[in-house]
């Protein structure tokens, strides 16, 4: 949970028009000096925090921001201090970005973000920062089904997918996973294969672990330039963030009706188990895309879904 003595820190994702971010050094002297930091500063008594994101990006970079919603919240103790860090995403700005304290700044792609030596709580809001609001799970029954889906999935402009195509026959999962490969390739987006697939030499951007096998792990799997879980509850969060997953799937949120009987987790709960862990977590179970905004406001890092993309 929060510490109450932590610092409380505003900080801002701000991308220019070709989706660039900007970064910008602490200067030597302060705590963390000569690395790179997402701009902000501390709130000020009484400030909210999209109030002290405003403030501080106009003294920093003298940027004015217009419209921002929240990332991800990260609780980090170093040595000498603790933090909480309220990453936000600015949507809107107004201004010319420039370096007002005489820091050194940049203009970076999400890509090379990984170059750059940032404080350890930092780490996760790279993580974040390079990852959608939503992420479609494909499933279906045959063949053509999952093909339809897929089509459905890139017309909503999705860009990370998760292939768990479970009820499938055995025989055809060889074939569908190279003609969902291709299509990803050919838009641009990002596949992960559900561990529980028999793909375990397949090519991919990464690797989805059911709940049964993040539990079975002990370290993070390798060879995989990205990793996701499925949680269900805090155990599971905790141990997904120990073994340095990039980013979970908490289910459910929401009463659904393909698991009628499941235990439902409702947004204060979901909330609750966010805030306890520093990961993106997507929502999962009974929602749409009109629910994006509330799981965002919910410390979300937007929508997981099979159906929620299929409209």
């Amino acid at each position: 949970m929060t510490n109450c003595r932590a610092l409380h820190v505003a900080v801002g994702v701000v991308r220019d028009d070709d989706g660039r971010i900007l970064l910008t050094q602490r200067a030597k002297h302060v705590h963390q000096g000569g690395l790179w930091e997402f701009p902000g500063g501390k709130l000020d008594p009484g400030e909210s925090v999209f109030q002290a994101l405003q403030r501080e990006l106009q003294e920093e970079v003298g940027i004015d921001v217009l419209d921002a919603q929240p990332l991800i919240k990260i609780n980090h103790q170093y040595p000498d201090l603790a933090v909480l860090l309220d990453v936000w995403q600015v949507k809107r700005f107004s201004g010319l970005a420039s370096a007002l304290e005489g820091q050194a700044m940049q203009w970076v792609t999400p890509q090379q973000l990984s170059e750059f030596d940032f404080p350890a709580a930092n780490l996760p809001i790279i993580t974040a920062s390079r990852l959608p609001d939503r992420y479609a799970i494909l499933e279906g029954h045959t063949t053509q089904q999952v093909l339809g889906h897929l089509d459905k999935i890139i017309r909503n402009q999705v860009s990370l997918l998760q292939l768990r195509i479970k009820s499938l026959p055995h025989a055809e999962i060889e074939t569908v996973y190279r003609a969902v490969w291709a299509k990803c390739r050919q838009h641009s987006i990002r596949l992960l294969i559900n561990s529980d697939l028999p793909l375990s030499h397949a090519t991919a951007d990464g690797i989805h672990l059911s709940s049964r096998a993040l539990l079975a792990r002990q370290t993070r799997p390798k060879a995989h330039e990205w990793v996701a879980a499925s949680c269900h509850n805090l155990p599971e969060l905790k141990h997904a963030e120990n073994i340095g997953v990039d980013f979970v799937v908490l289910a459910p949120i929401l009463p659904t009706s393909t698991h009628p009987d499941a235990m439902s987790l409702g947004w204060k709960n979901m909330t609750a188990l966010i805030e306890q862990v520093n990961l993106p977590v997507f929502a999962l179970g009974g929602l749409n895309m009109q629910d994006v905004n509330q799981i965002l406001h919910a410390g979300g890092q937007g929508i997981a879904g099979i159906s929620a993309f299929l409209s």
